[in-house]
């Protein structure tokens, strides 16, 4: 048993004391996405600074608290906030609630994040459902000795993302009249906003849209075996004529946006679980 076992014990066993019933679906909001958890019915707030061995959120549009409720008739937990490498944490810290919301006992984990388009056909305030993704910029958080308890030492990336949940998705946009891009998601360290020759070279690699988290956690869901959707909303266009700068405050406005169709389709796939 590793060490990292015996801390998510520690976690496990103190917010059980507090919520002890079995939440179906974990969900992770992005920069801007807050407002999504009005949509829960909140039955107990834990902030991140009392939970043991949480990180804890430093960055605006996060704000650093672990939800449980009902969303949709489902038992939930919501990570209102998330961690980045960039902020200082190390892969497997970034990582760690993963962990603890699987052990919790979701069978699902929905994602949620901002990011920068590339792919030409997109508009700021677009979503995309991410079918898949490229991590090579940022560290892999299972780079170490490998726990055989969490999961193998060679996790198969074939589907980062459930292909069923993807085409449910597909379909509750179109009968919500919305129009949805699939594409994939580059994971990047951050924290500075790409420079035009970046955005241009991480397009030809195959990338749709750019961002500073997400495949980390992925990759720690799928090393346990865990089901993932994912989502992001296009808060600013990388590849794009004019000489305009991109700043965060934009990114929050573009998110706030947009958000209410990805909580539309968040939780028709949390009700159809």
């Amino acid at each position: 048993m590793g060490d990292i076992y015996s801390k998510i014990k520690e976690t496990i066993s103190y917010i059980q004391e507090r919520f002890s019933v079995t939440p179906e679906a974990g969900i992770v909001l992005g920069s801007g996405l807050g407002n999504f958890k009005d949509e829960i019915t909140v039955e107990l707030e834990i902030p991140y600074a009392d939970i043991p061995h949480f990180p804890v959120s430093t960055v605006e549009g996060h704000s650093g608290t672990l939800l449980f409720g009902k969303l949709e008739g489902k038992t939930v937990v919501c990570m209102a906030g998330r961690f980045h490498f960039y902020e200082g944490y190390t892969p497997v810290e970034v990582t760690y609630p993963i962990r603890v919301l699987k052990f919790l006992g979701i069978k699902t984990l929905f994602l949620s994040n901002a990011a920068g388009g590339m792919n030409t056909q997109f508009k700021v305030g677009d979503l995309m459902i991410i079918r898949d993704h490229i991590s090579f910029f940022q560290h892999n958080p299972l780079i170490g000795k490998n726990d055989n308890d969490l999961g193998p030492r060679f996790p198969d990336m074939t589907e980062p993302y459930s292909f069923e949940l993807i085409k449910k998705a597909e379909a509750t946009a179109a009968n919500l009249g919305f129009k949805v891009h699939k594409g994939v998601y580059c994971g990047v360290t951050g924290p500075t906003f790409e420079t035009k020759a970046e955005y241009k070279m991480l397009h030809v690699l195959g990338a749709d849209a750019v961002g500073m988290s997400t495949v980390q956690e992925v990759i720690i869901a799928r090393h346990m075996n865990l089901p993932v959707f994912a989502m992001s909303v296009i808060t600013d266009l990388g590849i794009r004529e004019e000489d305009n700068v991109i700043t965060h405050q934009e990114v929050l406005e573009a998110a706030h946006a947009a958000e209410p169709k990805m909580t539309a389709i968040f939780k028709a796939l949390i009700a159809d679980l």
